[in-house]
């Protein structure tokens, strides 16, 4: 299967302001990644060309900044790199940009008067590596030689630099082609080499790199890294040479050789690890291609599939693997995790990585909760989140229609299952409890619209949140159809009528008849009349408490006020705490993240929801996919972040892309809605386990 390809002219590179916007990622499938701009500046304290995850998949850290190139051309020295300084940009390497390019893997090609510069950049699978592959061809008449220049750090991904502050310690030790640098704090060990050449050394400090991004986001913004030397290569007149540059990194000396004992050593063996990685991604591709027969195996789709690979990470065991909620800074997240398990892993045939998600958040349940948030091992696990454990529940029943594997959760999630229905019968921590009417009562800041400003919630939603309700509806109804399953008749009739229960009490508190729409939150004394899109999860759901009347209203108005190009926006524009643009500070950011800003995972519920409404005959399904997919999967794989699909956008046009570059369930939802929903590859035992819910 054609891998699919994103080329920029060097017309298209010479915009600055578009192309330093446009970022790369590829990603080593432990937490790890390497990313940069188009440009090859870096602009943000989480870019990097070895960003290694030393806790798989946590504990990240820049390790390798970049590698900055020079050309020598008779008694003329042309710089390839660039870096940004308060300043300006120094030096401006990027002005021989010819082309950029990424088919999977990124390639700089850089034309100085008649010598040509190609860098490739690819990460082993499962390795805290990056090898950088160059290839120059010489055709100027006279000998070159080209100099690379290691730009190290060693800093948590979330922190930046500064030397006067932060006293390294560190010790290099030369080898003919290589170098080993071991640091103090924290213990680890960055080995590089090359495959031909010589390493050079004789460091110096680069200070005050400066990141725009993160300037715009009121973040710390400069950042001190330290250049090692130089690695260098002669290039005869009229020949061409290739050579690779590898650099591996991890916790200690001795499992850093074994990492690099495995890369290859010759540019032959380089190569064919290259193909190696590019074959696994056409895998990837002719696996999903050949289970969805009919589809149009285009860009948009191809780019898709791959950025679903690239949030399935691997721990230091079985019972470590999960998502990585969104690139770069994003870590794992259990709400995250469980709406983007379906889109990530069932629609692509990876249920045994599924089987491996589950049994990570099975074992950190705690007291009927799985966690929010899964951190570095330094820390415990949050689990301030109402939603995240009744979306897991969700994942159990997508899970079932797509392997109708009921050995395995009767075996390992069954009485874990259980457990949590009846912890939040009883009550769990932060106030989560069933409530005499049979809904689910909950503290503030416990759902998905989480953000806080010194301690008070951006969008207080104590009480009763409607897409709360509509989960745990869900969850007791896959619990009766399970319980069925596994004959246990009583249980069965307890869920039953727990679920009417609930049922009764949403219909008769929520459904505001003035707007025609639900309210979002309800409490004791009040109503929120907010027009929101968590309601439209109470209709996308298997299980909804509502007539099809009464969900084709709610599909409406969601449709009428809150849908954009790229998502739904999180507050109707009429409401006087809208705000249509995500930017500025931290707390500036916190105000609108949940108030008018666009997230496009919720594309996947509203698809469905529409699409379930409405009915499937094919005009319906060609129109859902025109003018609520397409236009976000066929722009923003070519936006932000290249192949892949930003967290956010603004409410107000042109909807800029925000936040994380790569988010999981931005790409999750959507795609499994275009495969379920709209290209109608229904689960292979949706009917079968539906069944036992009749």
């Amino acid at each position: 299967m054609k891998l699919p390809s994103i080329t920029l002219s060097r017309e298209t590179l010479s915009k600055f302001e578009e192309a330093i916007q446009k970022e790369w990622i590829i990603t080593n499938g432990l937490g790890g990644y390497a990313s940069s701009t188009v440009l090859g500046i870096n602009t943000r304290k989480y870019h990097g060309m070895l960003v290694a995850a030393f806790h798989p998949p946590i504990d990240r850290r820049v390790c390798l900044a970049k590698l900055d190139e020079e050309i020598s051309i008779g008694n003329n020295v042309y710089p390839l790199g660039a870096n940004e300084f308060q300043n300006g940009i120094f030096p401006l390497g990027y002005l021989f940009l010819k082309r950029f390019s990424i088919s999977p893997f990124p390639r700089y090609v850089y034309a100085v008067q008649n010598v040509e510069v190609q860098k490739t950049i690819f990460m082993p699978y499962e390795k805290n590596a990056v090898i950088t592959i160059y290839n120059i061809l010489n055709e100027s008449g006279v000998d070159v030689k080209i100099r690379v220049f290691p730009l190290i750090n060693w800093r948590h991904f979330h922190s930046v630099t500064d030397r006067w502050k932060i006293p390294w310690k560190f010790v290099q030790k030369q080898e003919n082609k290589g170098v080993d640098i071991r640091f103090d704090i924290p213990r680890s060990t960055l080995m590089m080499t090359m495959t031909n050449g010589y390493y050079f050394a004789k460091g110096k400090w680069i200070e005050k790199i400066y990141f725009r991004e993160e300037a715009k986001r009121g973040e710390s913004c400069l950042d001190d890294c330290y250049q090692l030397g130089r690695f260098e290569m002669n290039v005869k007149a009229n020949k061409n040479e290739k050579f690779a540059i590898t650099a591996v990194a991890e916790k200690n000396e001795d499992d850093t050789r074994k990492v690099l004992a495995e890369m290859p050593a010759t540019m032959y063996y380089v190569e064919a690890l290259y193909e190696k990685e590019v074959e696994r991604r056409e895998k990837l591709l002719t696996k999903f291609h050949e289970k969805h027969k009919g589809v149009t195996a285009n860009d948009w789709l191809n780019w898709t599939i791959l950025a679903t690979d690239m949030f399935i990470v691997r721990g230091i065991n079985a019972e470590k693997n999960s998502v990585i909620a969104g690139y770069h800074w994003f870590e794992t997240w259990g709400r995250d995790a469980f709406i983007s398990l379906p889109g990530l892993m069932l629609t692509t045939g990876r249920s045994e990585d599924a089987r491996c998600v589950f049994l990570t958040f099975k074992n950190y349940c705690k007291d009927g909760l799985i966690p929010n948030f899964i951190p570095d091992q330094a820390r415990q696990p949050a689990y301030n989140a109402v939603d995240a454990t009744l979306w897991y529940v969700n994942a159990v029943l997508q899970y079932l229609k797509y392997t109708g594997d009921f050995k395995f959760v009767q075996g390992q999630l069954w009485e874990n299952l259980k457990a949590i229905i009846k912890n939040h019968v009883r009550g769990t921590a932060f106030n989560v409890h069933v409530d005499s009417d049979g809904l689910i009562l909950h503290g503030s800041q416990l759902t998905w619209m989480d953000t806080a400003i010194d301690g008070q919630p951006i969008t207080p939603r104590a009480g009763k949140a409607v897409e709360v309700q509509a989960l745990w509806y869900n969850a007791l109804k896959i619990m009766e159809l399970l319980a069925k399953r596994f004959t246990e008749k009583n249980e069965a009739e307890k869920y039953a009528q727990m679920a009417e229960n609930a049922r009764k009490s949403f219909v008769e508190r929520f459904w505001n008849s003035e707007k025609g729409y639900l309210f979002d939150v309800v409490s004791e004394y009040d109503e929120d009349n907010s027009l929101r899109p968590n309601q439209i999860i109470a209709v996308a759901l298997d299980f909804t408490m509502l007539d099809n009347a009464k969900n084709e209203k709610i599909v409406d108005v969601v449709r009428r006020e809150l849908l954009t190009p790229y998502g739904l926006r999180t507050l109707a524009r009429n409401d006087q705490r809208y705000i249509g643009v995500y930017a500025g500070d931290r707390r500036s950011r916190d105000k609108a993240y949940h108030n008018g800003t666009v997230w496009p995972w919720l594309l996947g519920p509203f698809t469905t929801a529409f699409l379930k409404t409405k009915g499937y005959i094919e005009y319906r399904r060609e129109y859902a996919l025109k003018n609520f997919l397409l236009p976000l999967f066929t722009e923003q794989n070519f936006k932000a972040g290249l192949g892949t699909i930003s967290e956010i956008f603004d409410g107000e046009p042109p909807h800029m892309p925000r936040g994380c570059i790569a988010q999981a369930w931005s790409v999750a939802e959507p795609f499994r809605a275009f495969v379920e929903d709209v290209m109608q590859f229904r689960p292979k035992h949706e009917k079968e386990v539906l069944q036992g819910s009749k």
